[in-house]
């Protein structure tokens, strides 16, 4: 029987949502404005368990929630811990279509073990020759979804690699070859959960032993961080008695077709974080297009003078249109833009920098 890890995208389980809910704070969003270094995308994908947290974030995390920042880490190996139950609260009960699932690790394998047994089908040539592109791939092989979910122009290519005239005859023959045991070799690589144990056990040591070896009393890194100077907008005289610290900004956006936002003027604003450089602007995002996490009500904070890290946000321009993206990066280093609805890819990379802003944080009316 294949074994499938339908938890293999949570490396990082984590005490944070635990100790948020014991002091009674019920939104993220508000955790996350007690937070200076680490934006709410980020923070969300950490307490959901799908990205690790750095030491820093972990001690800022710490004093936020009044714990040892090493309380909020867990051990995988731990007597009684089920990645099944953590994650239930945070991301519903799985596997939510276990078929699918099964259906996404098999054709997964399947492309490992075709480029396995061909040396001449480099990443260089898939992208050249069939038009899938290396964070494509990665995601495939990585079973990120079945083969329905993909777009016609990925399957189309999948066709033509594996030499099937429909979707129907690819699954047939992926389901042939993992019959064959053809696959054995390489089902282990996409869906154990022994591989996401061992990546889990080895980074949450890692940043015990960080956190443990550290200094104690981290209020004086964090006084450091505050008293670094930065540059002030000189856009904006400062009120005679000194007292007028808020700025705001105005916000844009009127939602168009296909996800994009027009950045037409909307009369409203939105207060400017500290870190807001001078061109900075608020943009209403319209709709949830990258999923429930980020509501269509949420204001967005951006800034033109700054580009976006992974596990941020990035507003890219098209035309005269704005699009946000959620940031990744594939295994080759390169920065890729997503959103969920609808379904695209953009590699950041290729844009010209002044059409790439990053998101400094998000706000909910």
């Amino acid at each position: 029987m294949t074994t499938i890890d339908y938890h293999r995208t949570l490396v990082f389980p984590n005490r944070i949502r635990k100790f948020r809910k014991q002091l009674n704070i019920g939104s993220l969003l508000e955790l996350s404005e007690r937070l200076s270094g680490i934006t709410y995308i980020r923070l969300s994908k950490i307490e959901r368990g799908e990205i690790f947290a750095r030491a820093d974030e972990l001690r800022d995390l710490g004093r936020a929630l009044g714990v040892d920042p090493v309380e909020l880490l867990i051990d995988v190996d731990a007597p009684g811990f089920d990645i099944a139950a953590w994650a239930e609260p945070l991301h519903g009960p799985a596997p939510a279509d276990p078929e699918g699932e099964l259906r996404a690790v098999l054709l997964a394998a399947a492309l490992r073990a075709r480029r396995g047994g061909d040396p001449a089908l480099t990443i260089a040539l898939l992208e050249s020759e069939y038009g899938i592109a290396p964070v494509v791939l990665s995601r495939i092989e990585n079973a990120l979804k079945p083969l329905e979910r993909w777009n016609e122009d990925v399957r189309a290519a999948l066709r033509r690699l594996f030499g099937a005239p429909d979707d129907k005859a690819l699954m047939a023959e992926v389901e042939a070859l993992h019959a064959a045991g053809d696959l054995d070799a390489v089902l282990p690589m996409v869906a154990n959960p022994e591989i996401r144990l061992t990546k889990s056990r080895t980074r949450i040591a890692a940043l015990k032993d960080e956190l443990s070896g550290g200094a104690p009393e981290a209020a004086a890194p964090v006084a450091a961080r505050a008293t670094i100077p930065t540059p002030a907008p000189k856009i904006e005289p400062m009120a005679p008695d000194n007292a007028a610290t808020l700025r705001l900004l105005p916000v844009l956006g009127t939602p168009l077709p296909g996800g994009l936002i027009a950045p037409t003027p909307t009369g409203a604003e939105v207060e400017a974080p500290r870190s807001a450089g001078p061109r900075a602007y608020g943009l209403r995002l319209g709709r949830p297009t990258l999923g429930a996490g980020l509501p269509g009500r949420a204001t967005l904070v951006v800034d033109p003078d700054r580009y976006p890290a992974t596990g941020g946000l990035a507003v890219v321009r098209e035309g005269e249109a704005l699009r946000v993206l959620s940031v990744a990066a594939d295994r080759h280093g390169r920065m890729l833009g997503y959103s969920q609805s609808p379904d695209l890819e953009v590699m950041l990379d290729t844009l010209a920098p002044a059409d790439v802003a990053a998101v400094l944080s998000a706000v909910f009316e």
